[in-house]
């Protein structure tokens, strides 16, 4: 097997998280090679930055209105894209722990989406900021969403770090967004209000999910959810529906007790019954 046979087989076998990765890398790797043939010919500024990176003026909306998203695939360096996708990998896998693949595609491109519209917000019409014409590129946007998202419906989870111990999941996302609060002085503050776009996004989403008066959630939710076939009843019998509503209501309490311990305490903390017994009914 030739390694891009290889490639193709890791990429169509990968979940979302690493399909966005292997995205990313593509990206990279395209401009990358962009930029050393236009270095050849003394060219200009890359062509794949120039269409693809968000620029900071509204009118550069009215013809390149794609430019909200695709900025989320572009990174400036090595160092760069390095830190992101490792972001990426650990917190998307937690991530698709507790909601489904396409709630982070969700999570990462809307993310992305508001991030870049409280750039562009930021630059224009905040004060302080004026001034500061700038092209933004970078998927940290739509992986602060995911990241603050999963902190706030899992606040309590706990992460073992070596030499420190256990470290609750909101505590990181604390630093995470006091990393970009400070940042704000700094010359990208516009970069770093795109992360903060993204982050606040995350928060409201989850936050809205746990609201029922909300629907917002619903609606969006809805566009990738599986809907599930109608069954057709061939035979009732009242004994049999009262003691499958009974053994579903107690299903269900168990089911809320594992997940209510889960998220004060982590996984790891499950007994060996109470692990069989979500396995066997995420199975069903």
């Amino acid at each position: 097997m030739s390694f891009i046979d290889d490639i193709k087989l890791r990429y169509k076998n990968g979940n979302i998280v690493e399909k966005l990765i292997y995205v990313n890398i593509a990206v990279f790797i395209f401009t990358l090679l962009i930029s050393v043939f236009q270095d050849l010919y003394k060219g200009q500024i890359n062509w794949v930055v120039e269409w693809f990176s968000l620029d900071d003026n509204f009118s550069t909306l009215l013809y390149k209105p794609w430019t909200l998203l695709t900025y989320g695939f572009l990174h400036a360096d090595f160092l760069h894209i390095l830190l992101n996708l490792v972001t990426l990998y650990f917190i998307g896998n937690l991530f698709i722990e507790y909601f489904t693949q396409k709630q982070l595609l969700t999570f990462y491109l809307l993310g992305t989406f508001f991030g870049g519209l409280l750039f562009m917000v930021s630059l224009n019409y905040f004060p302080l900021f004026q001034g500061q014409s700038s092209m933004l590129v970078g998927a940290s946007a739509g992986i602060s969403a995911i990241f603050i998202g999963i902190t706030t419906y899992i606040p309590n989870y706990q992460l073992k770090v070596r030499f420190i111990g256990f470290v609750k999941l909101w505590h990181f996302a604390a630093i995470w967004v006091g990393l970009d609060i400070l940042a704000l002085s700094g010359g990208n503050a516009g970069g770093h209000f795109a992360h903060l776009g993204g982050a606040l996004f995350g928060f409201l989403y989850v936050k809205k999910a746990a609201n029922k008066e909300i629907k917002l959630w619903d609606q969006l939710s809805s566009i990738f959810s599986v809907k599930k076939k109608p069954l057709k009843t061939v035979y009732k019998s009242p004994k049999k529906t009262t003691n499958s509503v009974k053994k579903t209501s107690l299903n269900q309490q168990q089911i809320d007790h594992i997940l209510d311990k889960i998220s004060k305490s982590g996984y790891d903390t499950l007994t060996k019954a109470e692990k069989e017994f979500l396995f066997k009914q995420g199975r069903k």
